[in-house]
């Protein structure tokens, strides 16, 4: 087994962060840079890349003239 020691960065502050099983918040440095990149995803400040064309309400509609049930 390797003693080799790897850092990565803490996504939120940016601190060096040993990558083992000691460090409980990894990738994070600590709870707090956890909670907080947390919250972003929360406030949708932080998502996923998806297709520019793509809208969530395509398709979508309340009028009932348009909804298709299968019952």
């Amino acid at each position: 087994m390797s003693d080799e020691v790897i850092l990565v960065d803490c996504p939120t502050c940016g601190k060096e962060v040993i990558w083992d099983a000691q460090h409980t918040w990894r990738p994070f440095c600590s709870k707090r840079c956890k909670l907080i990149d947390l919250g972003e995803w929360a406030a949708e400040e932080r998502r996923i890349a998806s297709q520019p064309d793509r809208s969530d309400s395509e398709g979508w509609s309340e009028d009932e003239d348009n909804v298709t049930r299968d019952y």
